[in-house]
């Protein structure tokens, strides 16, 4: 009898126990409160990283993105919305950027985002600029759209960029790309 009461205090235990930690996911997860789950954003890119280059050249290179296009406007990749930084420095002499999102889309681990940079000191203030970024995990890369010499007299459509073909600086990259899965019509 004595085991049966163990077994059942047991399995009351751990009833309660699974239960409990049910309940703490739905909750974290549809934001507490019995609120529903709220759905994946449809897009994004975060992160910072520096670009390497040879210790003797002296620069320091950094990127940061804080970039999504809500689940809402999944199809419409125009709408997204965040900030971007930028800033490229030789020997303490150089410019940054910082911008609006006006642009992001993703597929897989690369994103491509464009957007118009608000507030510079560099010749770049008030232009869409596009950067991409490749999510490797062990070797990121970046592009951007300023390395075409034709940069100053071309303006950048929206969602285009140049190919990630620069490498991120090994233990400065955190870039997170979360894949846009967009909807396809099936009539």
């Amino acid at each position: 009898m004595a085991r049966i009461r163990i077994l059942a205090a047991t399995a009351a235990a751990l009833t309660v126990a699974v239960a409990g930690t049910a309940a703490a996911g739905t909750g974290s997860a549809g934001g507490g409160h019995g609120r529903p789950a709220q759905p994946r954003e449809a897009a994004a890119l975060t992160g910072t990283a520096q670009l390497w280059r040879p210790p003797s050249a002296h620069e320091d290179i950094t990127f940061t993105f804080d970039a999504h296009l809500a689940a809402k406007d999944n199809m419409a990749p125009e709408k997204a919305y965040g900030t971007f930084f930028f800033s490229h420095y030789k020997d303490g002499k150089g410019a940054w950027a910082k911008g609006r999102i006006d642009c992001l889309m993703t597929g897989g681990k690369t994103a491509v985002m464009t957007g118009v940079v608000t507030e510079s000191d560099s010749p770049h203030l008030g232009k869409r600029v596009g950067i991409s970024v490749t999510d490797d995990g062990r070797e990121d890369r970046l592009g951007y759209t300023w390395s075409n010499p034709d940069t100053g007299v071309l303006e950048v459509p929206r969602c285009m960029s140049a190919p990630p073909f620069e490498v991120v600086k090994k233990g400065t990259g955190d870039f997170e790309v979360l894949p846009w899965k967009p909807e396809y019509r099936t009539d």
